[in-house]
């Protein structure tokens, strides 16, 4: 695990974004851990979110994007704070785009905020989570229709590497389907390493958790 991967992991913990216990997940599962990326709703907490996104591209894509495409709602923030750390933390000057869920008919018309995109513009997308891949599923439908520019990954938060409804995870499956890199800052794996480790009985979890993660993850897990 690398640096970035741990201090994202204490982050979330910090946050309380990041919880353990018994959750009912919409899909009907009882999962042991629950994520709530809604939490990060001040300056200091969106601030850091957009570093580790802006770390976790720079630690994985090797240049040869120009633009942070944020899908409605939640993309939006991350990509303005993604393209913000970049250039301060990164000297990557990147430019921001997200799409409105209702195309805008006066005014600056249209459906895209922010860079018009081009077919030879290269786009890493940013959101939250991919649970069923709908919603990534309808952004790349989105920059099809609008430019058709090169996808060149797509950065998420954590990764739960669950099966979805076949036996591959909603993340290797868009991979899969689409040919898409998909790069989590982190998975569920690297969580289970750190609670293993210990180091979460600082935020009050034991390593004992780490059981019921792995029972969870032998009867639902696509590792």
């Amino acid at each position: 695990m690398k640096d970035y991967q741990k201090n994202f992991i204490e982050f979330l913990l910090s946050m309380k974004a990041l919880k353990f216990g018994d959750f009912t997940l919409k899909s009907g599962r009882k999962s042991p851990y629950f994520l709530n990326m809604g939490a990060f709703f001040t300056g200091h907490a969106i601030t850091q979110l957009g570093k580790f996104y802006a770390d976790a591209i720079a630690d994985t894509i090797q240049g040869g994007f120009n633009v942070i495409f944020g899908p409605a709602y939640k993309g939006i923030p991350l990509a303005i704070a993604t393209v913000q750390s970049l250039y301060t933390s990164h000297g990557i000057d990147a430019q921001y785009a997200f799409n409105r869920k209702e195309v805008k008919d006066h005014g600056e018309a249209g459906l895209i905020v922010g860079k018009a995109l081009e077919p030879s513009d290269r786009i890493v997308i940013v959101d939250d989570v991919i649970t069923a891949g709908t919603a990534v599923r309808e952004t790349l439908e989105i920059i099809k229709n609008h430019g058709g520019a090169a996808i060149r990954a797509i950065i998420v938060s954590v990764d739960r590497m669950e099966k979805g409804s076949g036996n591959t995870s909603a993340v290797m499956e868009i991979s899969q389907t689409h040919g898409i890199a998909v790069y989590p800052i982190i998975t569920i794996l690297h969580i289970l390493e750190y609670v293993k480790s210990g180091k979460a009985e600082q935020f009050g979890v034991g390593a004992a958790m780490s059981e019921k993660i792995e029972s969870y993850l032998a009867e639902y897990g696509a590792l």
